[in-house]
C-alpha cells in the first residue's frame, strides 16, 4: 500500500521519476563510425506513466530515431508517443549512436492508476 501511494496522484511530487529507470547499453554496431546504443526505459511504479518526458539538453545521434519511441522538441524528448510507459512489464526502447552515451534523465509524467 506504501507503494501505491508513494505513486499516487494525491501526492504532489515527482516521486513517481524516481521509479522510472533508464538502462543504456552499447550493441556492438557502428553507424558513421559511432556506436550504437540502446536504452530501455522502464516503469518500476504500480500505475503507468504517460506523457513522459525526459530532460535531453545535448543529446545528438547520427542513427534515426524512431519518434514513436523519443521524439524530441528542444530541451526535452517525450517517450512512446506520450503513450503510457505500463508496470515493470515492458519497456519503452530505442537505439541511437554516437560517440558518448546520453545522461537521459526523467524530467515529467502523468501517474494512471485506473
Amino acid at each position: 500500500m506504501f507503494v501505491f501511494l508513494h505513486c499516487s496522484k494525491l501526492i504532489f511530487l515527482n516521486s513517481n521519476l524516481s521509479q522510472v529507470t533508464i538502462n543504456q547499453s552499447k550493441t556492438g554496431e557502428v553507424v558513421q563510425q559511432k556506436p550504437v546504443l540502446s536504452v530501455a526505459i522502464t516503469n518500476g511504479c504500480p500505475c503507468s506513466q504517460l506523457d513522459m518526458k525526459l530532460f535531453s539538453n545535448g543529446f545528438q545521434t547520427v542513427k534515426l530515431v524512431d519518434p514513436s519511441f523519443l521524439s524530441k522538441s528542444g530541451n526535452e524528448c517525450l517517450v512512446n508517443n506520450g503513450a503510457p510507459v505500463r508496470v515493470l512489464s515492458s519497456s519503452v526502447s530505442f537505439t541511437y549512436a554516437w560517440d558518448t552515451s546520453f545522461l537521459f534523465q526523467p524530467r515529467s509524467s502523468q501517474i494512471n492508476c485506473s
